[in-house]
């Protein structure tokens, strides 16, 4: 007959290997790390060691053993890809050699009698190479190993201060491999949230850098577009200075005729300098966040592809069924990246058809603003459409697969709204909605 505490122990034991593995099992699925993988792994091999262990079943103990192996191997995958650094350092001079070797004999020392307290080898593991991750690259930014680290040094100090282990065995309590669990599973999860943070942080910065990315790859068609827009107004200038000289040649330029002709080309040439500062404003990265009038920013998109569209001769229709001062809140140019991205794909998607259209519809209700834009194009399958938002997935043979994932980030992320697609008959139409700004 077992005892009743001994068995509500190992209970909990249980309760909280499960937990732990059910939690990384499903952060697994969702994020794809790792580390996450690892660290399930090794739990999984642990419960199996703490079960044989506990005798609580009738299983055979060289499976403590083969649980024990498991585990331990699952815990230095862990430990290696938690922290992503190298664990051996190089070093300048001999004083920091002498630095990181005192430091390397403490970890040692400290790791050891973590071991001795608890006897349990993958924990001790995993805190012996994040230690040592810890020392040898300590101004790399380690916040969320350093808070592992420091939480099982701090166990290991104040049980070694109040001789527990001494205590434990004198007065006949539980094992103290069990504490080591519930330890382990309060650590890696504060140790857990810190990397979660650490991980969002580099997947916005990522984003970023692929918004970014993405503008400079389109820079070359975008200087191709300047070009365009500055042909005609250069051409007038042309003609304007022709006249004036003409005028001045045949003695028969006026003080009217003159004034006429200068407010001509200051005009042209304010043209060409709100074309350059359009231009500027969109590929300069901006992460302010404002009411802006929905409707200028999408004109902004319409200016920078306005020679192209003349170019390949397409006809655009835009049609704002809604208030003219219709306002949303978060980024302008972020904006004009979703409109300007969504266009130039339905540009490059009629290309070969007669009577090549795109149509861009903005209407509202009490809540949503909706901005539909349509064209007759080749369109996609229907098997695309689900993959369609995912980054490096195209269609196209010279694509990268990004501009409609930064689409889909851009809407949902900083405008918290949503963005679908809708395969038609001839062509494709994407449906935007964002929130009213009151």
């Amino acid at each position: 007959m077992y005892d009743i505490n001994i068995v509500l122990a190992y209970g909990v034991t249980f309760g909280i290997l499960l937990m732990s593995i059910l939690y990384t099992a499903i952060r697994y699925i969702y994020i794809k790390e790792l580390f996450y993988l690892a660290y399930c792994l090794m739990q999984i091999f642990s419960l199996g060691y703490i079960i044989t262990y506990s005798q609580l079943f009738f299983i055979p103990v060289i499976f403590e053993d083969i649980f024990l192996v498991f585990a331990t191997i699952f815990a230095i995958v862990f430990a290696f890809v938690f922290f992503k650094v190298e664990f051996i350092p190089t070093f300048k001079n001999t004083k920091q050699l002498l630095y990181f070797t005192a430091f390397f004999i403490f970890a040692l020392a400290t790791v050891f009698y973590h071991y001795v307290l608890f006897e349990y080898l993958p924990y001790s593991v995993i805190y012996f190479l994040l230690f040592i991750s810890v020392i040898f690259n300590i101004n790399k930014g380690l916040k969320a190993t350093l808070i592992y680290v420091l939480g099982w040094s701090f166990v290991c100090l104040f049980l070694y201060i109040m001789q527990i282990k001494s205590l434990y065995i004198q007065s006949g309590y539980i094992d103290l491999v069990l504490i080591a669990f519930a330890i382990e599973a309060v650590l890696f999860t504060l140790s857990l949230a810190n990397k979660y943070k650490e991980l969002k942080l580099q997947n916005l910065n990522y984003e970023n850098m692929l918004l970014h990315q993405n503008r400079l790859a389109k820079s070359g068609s975008m200087i191709v577009n300047i070009a365009h827009q500055w042909r005609q107004p250069l051409n007038s200038l042309s003609y304007i200075l022709i006249n004036l000289k003409s005028k001045y040649e045949s003695d028969n330029l006026t003080k009217e005729y003159f004034y006429k002709k200068f407010n001509q080309a200051n005009e042209q040439l304010q043209f060409m300098s709100k074309t350059i500062d359009d231009f500027k404003d969109f590929y300069t990265p901006s992460k302010k966040k404002e009411e802006f009038y929905i409707k200028d920013s999408i004109q902004k998109a319409f200016t920078i592809l306005n020679a192209d569209i003349k170019q390949k001769r397409v006809n655009v229709s835009f049609d704002f069924h809604a208030n003219e001062f219709l306002k949303v809140y978060g980024i302008s140019n972020e904006l004009s990246q979703v409109i300007l991205t969504l266009i130039k794909n339905s540009i490059d998607a009629v290309k070969n058809e007669n009577e090549p259209f795109i149509r861009v519809d903005v209407s509202s209700d009490s809540t949503w603003i909706k901005i539909e834009i349509e064209d007759n194009g080749c369109g996609v399958k229907a098997k695309d459409i689900p993959n369609l938002f995912k980054a490096y997935y195209t269609t196209k043979k010279e694509g990268f697969g990004i501009g409609l994932y930064l689409v889909k980030t851009i809407i949902e992320d900083s405008f918290m709204g949503k963005v679908e697609v809708k395969a038609l008959k001839k062509g494709i139409k994407f449906i935007i909605f964002l929130e009213k700004s009151f």
